[in-house]
């Protein structure tokens, strides 16, 4: 009696099932859980919620690009650094030449200084309302009367 199983094909195509026969694992949470978003996309989340906060009060956000950044870049000479307390959490990039005016945070910097999401929304929040401040020539309390309480 000869039942030889015919030779897998290898080849560049997909795995169907894992080595015991399982099949392939899939994802821990479905994609519309939070906890299927990495700490990245969060952060972005964070700083999307408190540009449309303000949104409602200054139309002229729509003309301002949001991003955000892992760590600031070091600009200056080679030897320079920065302190601890000196290590920007944000910063503005005004319109010129065609481009538009940026609002930047840093999200490594913010988180170390968070223990949880509620404080680090709360820093998100006070950073983008700083740096909005600045690019429009306002005081931070004329963007955001709420700014500064706990």
């Amino acid at each position: 009696m000869d039942n030889r199983v015919p030779p897998r094909a290898v080849g560049p195509g997909p795995r169907r099932r894992d080595r015991h026969g399982r099949g392939m694992r899939g994802p821990i949470a479905p994609p519309q859980v939070p906890l299927a978003a990495s700490r990245a996309e969060a952060f972005a989340d964070l700083v999307q919620d408190s540009v449309e906060r303000l949104g409602r009060h200054w139309p002229q956000l729509a003309d301002i690009d949001f991003q955000v950044l892992e760590v600031p870049r070091l600009q200056g000479k080679p030897g320079d650094a920065w302190s601890d307390d000196a290590v920007p959490l944000g910063r503005t990039v005004p319109a010129r030449d065609g481009h538009r005016a940026r609002v930047v945070v840093y999200r490594r910097p913010v988180e170390i200084r968070t223990k949880g999401r509620d404080e680090r929304a709360a820093l998100v929040h006070e950073v983008v309302v700083e740096q909005v401040a600045e690019l429009l020539g306002l005081t931070p309390e004329t963007v955001d009367p709420r700014y500064g309480e706990d």
